[in-house]
């Protein structure tokens, strides 16, 4: 069943290679949606300039569609508003790069 806790368990799963740390737990997923048989997801990246954002957003859909095939579209949408910071973070990751 596609339930939002199950979409943010799948992206646990997608890591920003250079800072090594997942989407999530990044603070870079501002949304989730599901309707009908569409999944929508807005997400950030850390920089508008971040060169490993396609890669990051293609592997999201990838293992979305993945783990949910019934689902007839899965939709990654960037977004910039509001930009991402450091305060985004999850405690833990904040804790493993060394800001408090």
């Amino acid at each position: 069943m596609v339930t939002e806790d199950a979409v943010r368990e799948v992206l646990k799963n997608v890591r920003d290679p250079e800072i090594g740390l997942d989407v999530i737990n990044l603070g870079l997923v501002y949304d989730i949606s599901i309707n009908n048989k569409a999944l929508n997801v807005d997400m950030t990246l850390t920089t508008p300039a971040c060169p490993v954002g396609p890669q990051m957003i293609g592997e999201a859909q990838m293992l979305l569609h993945e783990r949910f095939p019934d689902l007839d579209e899965v939709n990654i949408n960037l977004v910039w508003s509001p930009f991402w910071n450091p305060s985004m973070m999850s405690d833990e990751a904040k804790e493993e790069l060394g800001i408090f």
